[in-house]
């Protein structure tokens, strides 16, 4: 007999692709809702910034075509807002009036962009990028010439900025900090990427955001807080992304920096569990709450929320790890500390050929690598504040990562 209890998802991002895809897979015979507000079959974000922008189309990639969800019998509510959670009653409304029931409720909302106040930030032309079509409509404007004006200098502004020279147009960073990637990587790496923006021909400038624009009905101009007026055929706003929580604020679920929800995915509301870039989540393996706003969290543990859904007992402990691609240089970063006492360098990063390794009282809490993927897999693989790498061949080059794995193994 089919299992009669309903499974309902709010939030058709990756996440919940991989979420609905992960309950088939565990054997769960019920029911399947996937509620989300765009009109697009759950997608990948990384290309969103990057191929599509440098006019790839066919890099935009579904997590599954539409047959999949058809013939897993998955009912997808597309281009649908989820206005209300009830745990009472375990029902979920829409913005269109219906009421779904749900035995249980996962949760994968995602963020939602960090916006400006800025003068004339409402001008047509000016764009913040989280969705396809945001990142289709900033596509079209990307014409070889036009002048782009970005503001912020973390991942998102800088894969834009280069993606928008790929297309040679001629860009302006704005970043009001005094470093690029801001506290997510090390100086020396920001370093690396300032030089590398600026021998590409992207006019950075730091300690400088934007004070307003200019425009008759769309964007021309852009003028900086250190009173420079730029021409802009175009603007995108990357200043970071929030998470998304007013859902589950309103049901009275635990919210601080996100959904917060322990190793198992639960909320603080019996039934209902989240993943994804919403989620504050405890990471055994750094013993802290941690929220990551990362392709491989959005995907692993909506799988593992919808395993532990079908009955696993399996705990979600994965080591945070991300990537930006930007020109020809690959950046990596793992683990998550909140501190660390020493750096240990393999290889140079002022010539982006570097990984360094981050050591706090003598174990392995992080790594950040520049074009040297092989090595970060290893690293990887170190990380555990439970256990003791061997720290001092970190940094020579002729020690095999891999074999420092062997050994720890």
């Amino acid at each position: 007999m089919p299992d009669p209890q309903t499974f309902v998802v709010v939030g058709a991002g990756h996440a919940g692709g991989r979420a609905v895809e992960a309950f088939r897979m565990a054997g769960f015979e019920g029911r399947i809702v996937l509620i989300g507000d765009e009109p697009h079959l759950p997608y990948e974000r990384p290309p969103l910034s990057k191929e599509l922008l440098q006019g790839k189309p066919d890099a935009h990639t579904p997590v599954r075509d539409r047959a999949f969800y058809d013939e897993s019998e998955i009912e997808c509510r597309l281009g649908r807002r989820a206005i209300a959670i009830r745990p009472d009653d375990k029902t979920v409304e829409l913005d269109h009036g219906e009421i779904v029931a749900y035995d249980k409720l996962l949760l994968t909302t995602g963020g939602r962009v960090r916006r400006i106040d800025a003068p004339g930030a409402d001008l047509a032309d000016v764009y913040y990028l989280r969705t396809l079509d945001d990142s289709q409509a900033i596509d079209k404007r990307l014409q070889d010439g036009a002048h782009v004006v970005v503001i912020g200098g973390g991942f998102i502004g800088l894969e834009v900025a280069a993606s928008a020279r790929s297309r040679g147009c001629t860009v302006t960073v704005l970043e009001i900090a005094d470093r690029l990637l801001g506290r997510a990587v090390l100086p020396e790496i920001s370093d690396a990427f300032l030089t590398l923006h600026r021998e590409n021909g992207v006019d950075v400038r730091l300690g400088v955001g934007i004070s307003r624009f200019k425009g008759d009905g769309k964007i021309a101009r852009a003028v900086t807080t250190d009173g420079d007026d730029l021409p802009a055929d175009l603007a995108v706003i990357g200043v970071g992304i929030l998470p998304e929580t007013d859902l589950a604020e309103k049901a009275g679920i635990a919210c601080d920096n996100g959904i917060v929800v322990d190793p198992y995915c639960r909320t603080s509301v019996a039934d209902i569990f989240a993943a994804g870039d919403a989620t504050n989540h405890f990471n055994p393996i750094h013993h802290r709450q941690i929220r990551q706003e990362a392709w491989q969290n959005a995907q692993n543990q909506a799988i593992a929320a919808a395993r532990i859904m079908c009955g696993d007992e399996t705990p979600y402990s994965e080591v945070p790890w991300m990537w930006s691609d930007q020109f020809d240089a690959n950046l990596q970063v793992a683990g998550m500390p909140e501190s660390w006492d020493a750096v240990i360098w393999r290889g140079d990063p002022a010539a982006r050929d570097a990984i360094a390794f981050l050591i706090a009282e003598g174990a392995l809490v992080g790594a950040m690598s520049l074009n040297r993927p092989r090595d970060m897999r290893m690293a990887r693989r170190l990380i555990d504040p439970a256990q003791r790498a061997d720290i001092t061949a970190l940094g020579d080059d002729s020690v095999s990562l891999r074999d420092l794995v062997r050994a720890k193994s």
